[in-house]
Formats: structure tokens, sequence, C-alpha cells
């Protein structure tokens, strides 16, 4: 492997000089760096953002010589193959930094991408290739990674799919818990796709990343024919589509687009900045079960999902006729011997795909203090 590209892995996963970067790793920073600019990268060493004028700095520092102009082409080449952000502050201070790496990947296939493209062919790859050394991984050390799983923290936050049934018009059900108080100090998050549209003035929509992937590598979702399906909000909208990422649209179109989404049965998940759901929302992914693999029957590893709802059956509505069993993002849903739905509490991330599919408006939603569902894939050995 090419060392300069070693050390530009070394710089973007923050690990000391000598760690083992995994060759697929390697091989996917090499394609978004390009020759160019690995060495470009040194300056952020030490530290992953900068002004200009601390920019120029840090290069001067490890002796590379750059005019202003140079800066910003590289920068511009960086961000628009997800290794870099260019944003503005409050103050209109524009902050240079780098992300982590997995934005490359969900940035670049956020595009619209020529499948027959030598690179991102070979970037598909190698990202499949980096995913499967993970699965097995955790596949051949499961009860280890079990054993700690009250550790994995969250990522994203779950929101119900819809407060209405599709088949029947009828309003969906939801009833509040009150066994469990919310602490006064905490801020409510958004709990609906239209709470978050409203407050939001800048909204940008791309291609789904995951799906996108799978296409390259010549297995198209069933789930879903909806390409644009990945939002982002303020200044993630306003960088998305500055760098070819996403679109901005209007709240309207937005809208229109969830509608879509919800009636093929898509997971909404929202992405709070710093991973803090009392924070601001950044992005909502929404989800299939067979190329997301945060979903379980697709899931790599460990994941954690914060929710405020949980699905309740009334078994004396339930017709057993399966569509819940089908529907279920996370296969927690089964039959039991009388032919009726019985869901796993624990395990129940509150999307409400089940009571919005539900023909005999049996699933209602139960609204709880936000709390943590943590899980593990599936078993396969």
């Amino acid at each position: 492997m090419d060392q300069k590209f070693i050390r530009a892995a070394e710089i973007l996963t923050k690990a000391r000089p000598g760690t083992k970067m995994p060759e697929e790793l390697v091989g996917i920073i090499k394609i978004a760096v390009g020759d160019d600019n690995a060495e470009f990268l040194e300056a952020f060493a030490e530290k992953t953002s900068f002004t200009m004028e601390e920019l120029k700095e840090s290069l001067i520092s490890k002796g590379i010589k750059l005019t202003e102009d140079e800066i910003l082409a590289k920068v511009d080449f960086l961000a628009k193959n997800g290794v870099m952000m260019d944003q503005p502050t409050g103050q209109g201070v524009t902050i240079y930094r780098t992300l982590g790496i997995a934005r490359i990947f969900d940035y670049i296939f956020m595009r619209d991408i020529d499948v027959e493209d030598d690179d991102i062919k070979e970037l598909a790859k190698l990202q499949h290739d980096w995913l499967e050394r993970r699965r097995a991984r955790v596949q051949n050390k499961y009860d280890a990674y079990e054993s700690t799983i009250e550790k994995v923290m969250p990522i994203d936050r779950t929101i119900i799919s819809s407060y209405s049934n599709q088949n029947t018009g009828d309003e969906i059900e939801i009833k509040v818990d009150e066994t469990i108080e919310t602490p006064q100090e905490m801020i409510l998050p958004s709990q609906t796709v239209q709470e978050i549209i409203e407050k939001n003035d800048d909204i940008a929509v791309g291609n789904c990343y995951c799906r996108n992937h799978t296409k390259v590598l010549g297995v198209p979702c069933e789930q879903t024919n909806l390409k644009e399906t990945c939002f982002t909000f303020g200044k993630s909208a306003r960088h998305t589509a500055k760098h070819g990422f996403s679109r901005l649209i209007s709240k309207d179109e937005a809208l229109d687009i969830f509608a879509k989404i919800r009636d093929d049965g898509l997971v909404h998940k929202v992405m709070h900045l710093r991973a803090n759901p009392e924070l601001r929302e950044d992005a909502i992914c929404n989800c299939c079960t067979d190329c997301c693999p945060q979903s379980r029957g697709f899931m790599i590893g460990p994941t954690a999902n914060y929710t405020n709802y949980l699905a309740q059956i009334n078994q004396e509505l339930c017709s057993g006729c399966g569509t819940c069993v089908e529907k279920c993002h996370e296969l927690i849903i089964e039959l039991n011997e009388e032919g009726i739905a019985e869901r796993d509490e624990e395990m129940c991330i509150g999307c409400g795909v089940c009571a919005y599919f539900c023909p005999e408006n049996a699933i209602s939603m139960i609204k709880t203090p936000l709390r943590i569902v943590r899980m593990m894939p599936p078993r396969q050995n």
C-alpha cells in the first residue's frame, strides 16, 4: 500500500502513526483524496478544523507552501469527495474541517452516480469488502460483542411513520405511558417529519447512499424504487447542495416525497448534531429492509437507536394476516401459535410502519419517554 495514503488514513481516523490500516480503507481514501492532495491533509494531523489563516499557518509548519487559491481548490476537491467541509459560522467566518471516514462513502454515493464508472465500482467493492470484514468479525466474536452491547450509543432516532392508517384512513391510536417521568430539563425533540420540515428553511434531498451502493454491486433494492430519500437540513443542506450531493427543495416538495416514502414502508431515522437528541436535527435517512445496515436483516454489527414510541398490538382486533410481520424493519413481530401477531417489546424501535399498514387498524402506538433500543444482528453460526 502507498505510504502517503496510509498516512492520510491515520490522519482522517485520528489513529496513532503505525496503526495497521485495513486495506479497503486505504483504497477508499486513495480514490477520494487523490494523488495531489494526500500531503495537504498533513495540516490536519493535530487539529481537525481551521479558519483560512490558521490553515495557512498549519500548512507552513508542515513545510507546505500554497496560495489561498490553491488551498481553496484542494478544499473544493476534497469536499466534493466527502473528505472535508467548508462551512461559514454564524459570524460569517468559513471553517475548514475534515470529516469522519464514513462521510466519504455517504456523500459520494448520495450523488447521481455512473454505475459504470471505474472509480465508483471500485469504491463500491471496497466498501462492501470492508463491511463484510466487520460482519465476519462480529459473527466470529458474537458473544463478546453481545456482552458489551450496553456500551453502544445511538447515532440516530426513529420517528413515527404516520398518525393515520393507510387502509382505513382512521387515526392510529396514540397512548401515553405515564409510568415514567421525563426529566424536566430535557428538551423534547420533534416527533414528526412535518415538525422538522416546518422549522427548517434550508432543506435538501439526495439519493440514498445505501441503495446506490447495492445498485452498483448489482443488487438493486426490492422494497422501493425511490432514489431521493436522504434529507439534510440547515448548514448540512447548504453544504450537500453546494458540492453536488443533493438539491435544495421547498417544504411542499419535501412533504410530497415523504408521503411516497411512507407508502413504501421506509423507516424515518433522524440524525442530530453530535448524535445528541436535544440538539437540532441535521438529517433524515429513510431506511429500507434490504440495503440499510441498520435494518435487522442486513445488520452488520451491534446498533442502538433512540425512540419515543412503542407499537402495541390489540390481539382481539388482529386477524393474523401477517402484514406487520412482513413490514417490520427489525424482524421482531411474528404470529403466535394462535396465528395472532406478537412483537418483542424490548426490540421495538417505534417506527409505526406496522400500524400504518395494518388492515384492521389493530396496532396502536405508545408514546414513551426517550429510550434506547439496542440490538445485535441475527446470529449466523
